[in-house]
Parts: structure tokens; C-alpha cells; sequence
């Protein structure tokens, strides 16, 4: 057996500095789409986004416009998860009930504005 080595472009080191530059990048990325409503946490949640892997599950809903530490908590209480709980570690359970809670409002919001115009005639 013959073991080939690759040849690095640079010291690990730089490499390393390099990677972690382009995963807060990404982050910051993903949080803008998030605070702009282009992307729902709830799509993130049940997606596969690599960006939100390793963070945690109050940082993305914190992203959010109007969401601060004290409604981040007050909803991760009714699933039960940690704030500091990392996206990537959460179950496929926790996700789809947090998912499910964070669109519960949405439809609701929807409902009313819907029946206003029918309740005002």
C-alpha cells in the first residue's frame, strides 16, 4: 500500500481561518434571509441547511425581527429544548413541534385578516 499526501495550498492554520470565515459568512447570510422574511425559521428548522447546523436554536429565532430572549424563551418552554441547543442535535420530533408552534401564529394572523373584510359589510 502506498499513502499519498496532499499537498496544502497554505498552513493549516490559514486554512482553517479561511473555513471559518466562510461559515460566519454563510450564518450571516442565512440570518439577513431570515430577519427579511424571504426564509421562515420553520423552513430552516425542516430543511437541510448546513449554515445552521452548529447554531443554536435561540440565535436563529433571535434573527427573527421583534424576537428578543425573552420570547425566544418563552416558546422553546412549550417543546421543551434549551436555548443553547444547536440546530443540528435537536430531533426530528423537536424540530417538527417547534416548527409547528412558530406557524401557528401565522395562520391565525392570516385567519383574522381574511374574516375583516367579511365582518365589517
Amino acid at each position: 500500500m502506498s499513502a499519498t499526501a496532499r499537498i496544502a495550498p497554505g498552513p493549516q492554520y490559514m486554512q482553517a481561518l479561511a473555513r471559518a470565515n466562510e461559515v460566519r459568512l454563510a450564518r450571516a447570510g442565512l440570518k439577513r434571509r431570515v430577519a427579511s422574511g424571504e426564509i421562515t425559521v420553520a423552513e430552516v428548522l425542516l430543511g437541510t441547511y448546513w449554515e445552521a447546523e452548529n447554531m443554536t436554536i435561540s440565535d436563529l429565532l433571535m434573527s427573527q425581527r421583534r424576537w428578543g430572549h425573552t420570547r425566544c424563551r418563552k416558546l422553546l418552554m412549550q417543546v421543551p429544548v434549551s436555548e443553547n441547543k444547536t440546530v443540528g442535535s435537536m430531533t426530528e420530533r423537536q424540530r417538527r413541534a417547534l416548527a409547528l408552534l412558530l406557524e401557528q401564529p401565522a395562520q391565525r394572523s392570516r385567519r383574522s385578516e381574511s374574516f375583516a373584510p367579511a365582518m365589517a359589510v
